[in-house]
């Protein structure tokens, strides 16, 4: 008979103080959703971006080194005072509600704006180039989505979410028995709100924006974190065929310290380059990154600490 092994790491012995984090991290979550959907300037769970909402975004990057400092009170004092050219029967757009933002120490100047006409969108670079200039023409960018194409963008997200998620529950359910699949979809929402929070408070601390590629982070960290969870469920499934005279306890804790350092390696893996796409991927891909990589951590985390840790407990055995 072979002898029972002995995990160096129980996991059962942290299980507690696994919750307890998981649990406040999930509060402020919730509390981040909340508070955004309260504010009247957002109104909504996550601060949406130009792709949802529609309007023009105009960067620009000033011809300087070192450059003068500059800041977004500024800039939209500036903006104030600047005549667009209007269509006849039209009023040009107010710039009073523009959204600002000074990267690069002053270096670069990113704007969101009510949809501009191609005209207006050029004499506002024109406004900027004499006030803050000179600019750097391969740095100017102006993109502009019309309201219709953004709440197209946003029922689109929104759907290709919700059947991603509905396609991992019917996999799972048919794949594992119920206990396993409903902690299995617990944790998927664990790390989607997790990571949704921490966007909902940097949304309303520093004005930080979701879109469609923030929809696109959350379907691969769902796809991410269920993978992750079927490693070591599998593993707990062959050690209660294996091990039928340990406790189920004890049949976790060897289950999760047989997989730890695959699940460890693989999570370290997957970071490196989104850590490398967060310094040098630039701005287009920094908060996607950012989005993955924190998904990706507590996705780790979950199939560690959470869903293995719960089985015990929440388990008819």
């Amino acid at each position: 008979m072979t002898p029972a092994p002995s995990p160096r790491f129980r996991i059962s012995r942290h299980r507690r103080l696994a919750w307890l984090g998981s649990a406040l991290a999930c509060g402020l979550s919730l509390l981040g959703l909340a508070l955004c959907w309260l504010n009247p300037a957002i109104h909504a769970p996550l601060r949406p971006g130009l792709d949802f909402t529609g309007g023009t975004q105009v960067q620009v990057e000033r011809d300087c080194a070192p450059c003068t400092a500059i800041t977004a009170a500024e800039i939209r004092q500036g903006l104030g005072g600047l005549n667009l050219p209007s269509s006849e029967g039209d009023r040009a757009p107010n710039l009073g509600s523009a959204s600002v933002q000074v990267l690069d120490g002053g270096r670069s100047l990113l704007l969101r704006l009510p949809a501009l006409e191609a005209e207006q969108s050029t004499a506002l670079v024109d406004d900027l180039a004499s006030k803050f200039g000179p600019l750097l023409k391969s740095g100017t960018s102006v993109n502009t989505i019309g309201p219709t194409l953004g709440s197209r963008l946003l029922r689109g997200s929104v759907i290709s979410l919700l059947v991603s998620f509905v396609g991992i529950s019917v996999y799972i359910s048919f794949s594992y028995s119920g206990i396993f699949a409903a902690l299995a979809l617990l944790c998927l929402a664990h790390d989607v709100l997790i990571t949704c929070g921490l966007f909902a408070w940097l949304g309303l601390l520093q004005g930080i924006e979701v879109d469609s590629l923030f929809a696109v982070s959350l379907i691969t960290i769902a796809g991410y974190s269920v993978n992750d969870t079927v490693v070591v469920y599998d593993r707990i499934r062959e050690q209660r065929r294996t091990l039928g005279e340990l406790s189920l306890v004890d049949q976790v804790d060897v289950a999760v310290d047989a997989t730890l350092t695959r699940s460890l390696y693989t999570s370290f893996t997957t970071l490196l380059p989104l850590v490398a796409l967060i310094f040098f991927g630039g701005s287009t891909l920094f908060w996607f990154a950012v989005a993955l990589t924190v998904g990706i951590a507590v996705g780790s985390w979950s199939s560690i600490g959470v869903a293995p840790t719960l089985l015990p407990v929440l388990s008819k055995r």
